[in-house]
């Protein structure tokens, strides 16, 4: 399509066209949500849904309740399907192909993508894909993530991409081998069709569209969008001052030997061009914290997404950017390297950018969040006499502080940057799974001091309400705190513990650990971080410090070096 052609549309025009694809992935969203087995799909809302280009693979449009760390990763996903289908044969109407490999679509190995090839007339027109958080896929640890895992088969069922449905049909060995696969069974087979029905509403909706406005007009409309989400990219690469920003950080350990490991990122802006540079890196690692290329990519993704918020959600915002990642490094591995911690490696990876770019704007960017999605499952069977035997796992993640910013505090008891997916409420956990929450409450003095403060963290405590059940967490940031920028302080450090004969423990390795065994009426506790500061805490008034006192946030107002 040429550039003539994509600037004939009206504004007006493309902007009802934007309203109704969004629209189309908005209630593959919804219906997911509704229907979904899982609390973490169903309440968290862990899953996304999108339209995606037929020749490239590339995001065409994303569902805006949907985890934006997918948009990324599902072009890949995407593409790896159509791989596998192949030339003969290849993709055909009323074929729906399944797969977890995180290698190939990004992620880890709950996270489940579902692709169906769109055709009109016979010719392909676009994909339609879905991806959702599975509750339990195999693996040595209830819930799957493992902390000790050193290889990929520890983790999970390794399923490359296969067709689940044939000409609308579901095949039912695929089916068998899924279900053999999972500690939960039922819950595996309403999220899969839960899914199936997304991408069923979804190609009926864009049917619908393209019979209203046209094939032209819409595949016009989808070229126009990923141009102009490169152009505003462009204008605000331009807007930031020339220059090398380096930034590193730190991961506590992998899970397996207790060694820190750089994340290191060297950012290069020039004109209109971005360059990530992520050379330094440490080397891929015995435990769980190693990512794909294609994991690595899309958390690049969503921090620009936050630092250029209104630039469209499309392929568009990565046209303008250029990837340094060398093969071999945590943050670029490959089979058979664990890697189903990856959602601990892409926070610390939105933390360089996010520190990076306050280098060369400290306006435009956010100090570090809390950096730890905080996985915590417990599982065991159940006694009662009704449902003796029965397996149970809960598996959840927790919130934090977000950082401070020009404008203002942090969030407190936040949602974690790399997603929209909410923070299950104790209420859905209660009522799933035999536990009681103690205490669900804001950490105070756990944000990062500055002239606008971090965000809050929070404390959870969860007592047991089964005669026994096994306990398995895998966090992030217990040694090296979330950074402030432009002068401010650090967030608190994430501190879990747990209770056994009414002694109270800390992991070995601070933030990761196995085999933890809890009896009724013991407890395990998360205070999890508080966001980085932002400015010199020197500014902050002494109103805002006696507000903050008030409000519990702090212990006591603090006075030394209070602005006016």
């Amino acid at each position: 399509m040429s550039e003539t052609q994509i600037e004939s549309m009206d504004p007006v025009t493309l902007a009802v066209l934007k309203g109704r694809l969004e629209q189309i992935a908005d209630e593959m969203d919804a219906t997911l949500y509704r229907s979904a087995f899982n609390p973490i799909i169903a309440e968290a809302h862990d899953a996304c849904h999108g339209l995606y280009d037929a020749i490239s693979g590339d995001t065409l449009v994303q569902g805006k309740s949907g985890l934006p760390i997918f948009v990324g990763v599902m072009a890949f996903a995407v593409r790896a399907a159509a791989s596998a289908a192949g030339p003969r044969g290849g993709m055909k109407d009323g074929d729906t192909w399944l797969f977890n490999d995180p290698y190939e679509g990004g992620t880890h190995a709950n996270d489940f993508k579902l692709v169906r090839p769109f055709f009109r007339d016979g010719k392909l027109f676009c994909y339609l894909a879905s991806a959702a958080h599975w509750h339990d896929v195999g693996g040595a640890v209830p819930g799957n993530y493992n902390p000790a895992a050193t290889e990929c088969w520890q983790e999970a069922v390794q399923i490359p991409p296969v067709r689940i449905q044939r000409d609308g049909v579901l095949v039912d060995d695929v089916l068998a081998i899924l279900k053999a696969n999972t500690r939960l069974p039922d819950s595996l087979w309403g999220d899969l069709n839960a899914q199936l029905a997304a991408l069923e509403l979804g190609a009926k909706r864009l049917a619908g569209l393209l019979d209203e406005y046209g094939d032209a007009l819409m595949q016009q409309a989808m070229g126009e969008l990923r141009q102009r989400a490169l152009r505003l990219m462009r204008s605000h690469i331009s807007g930031l001052p020339d220059g090398l920003y380096s930034f590193d950080d730190m991961l506590d350990n992998d899970g397996v030997v207790d060694k820190p490991l750089t994340i290191a990122l060297d950012m290069t802006i020039k004109g209109e061009r971005l360059t990530l540079d992520f050379s330094r890196t440490a080397p891929a690692c015995a435990g769980p914290v190693n990512i794909s290329r294609a994991t690595a990519i899309a958390a690049c993704y969503v921090a620009l997404k936050h630092l250029f918020p209104d630039v469209p959600a499309n392929a568009g915002v990565l046209d303008a950017v250029d990837f340094v990642l060398p093969d071999g490094l945590v943050i670029s591995a490959a089979r058979p390297r664990p890697v189903g911690g990856y959602t601990e490696t892409i926070l610390r990876m939105i933390d360089v950018i996010f520190s990076a770019a306050a280098k060369a704007d400290p306006k435009r960017a956010v100090a570090q969040a809390y950096g730890t999605i905080n996985a915590l499952s417990l599982a065991g069977h159940r006694t009662d006499a009704a449902r003796k035997g029965q397996r149970w796992v809960m598996f959840s993640f927790f919130g934090g502080g977000h950082g401070g910013h020009s404008l203002g505090d942090g969030l407190n008891h936040g949602n974690a940057p790399i997603s929209t997916a909410t923070i299950p409420p104790l209420e859905i956990l209660e009522a799933a799974y035999p536990v009681r929450f103690t205490q669900w409450a804001l950490r105070d003095g756990s944000g990062g001091d500055g002239e606008h403060r971090g965000g809050l963290g929070a404390i959870y405590e969860i007592e047991l309400l089964e005669e026994n059940a096994d306990v398995f967490v895998f966090g992030e940031r217990g040694r090296s705190a979330p950074k402030g920028i432009a002068g401010g302080g650090d967030g608190a450090l994430n501190v879990f513990s747990y209770e056994n004969a009414g002694e109270w423990h800390e992991p070995p390795m601070a933030s990761k650990m196995v085999g933890i065994k809890l009896r009724r009426g013991e407890r395990v506790r998360l205070q999890t971080p508080g966001g980085g500061g932002y400015g010199d805490p020197h500014q902050r008034s002494k109103k805002q410090r006696e507000s903050d006192a008030a409000m519990g946030y702090t212990t006591k107002a603090k006075t030394a070096g209070d602005g006016a």
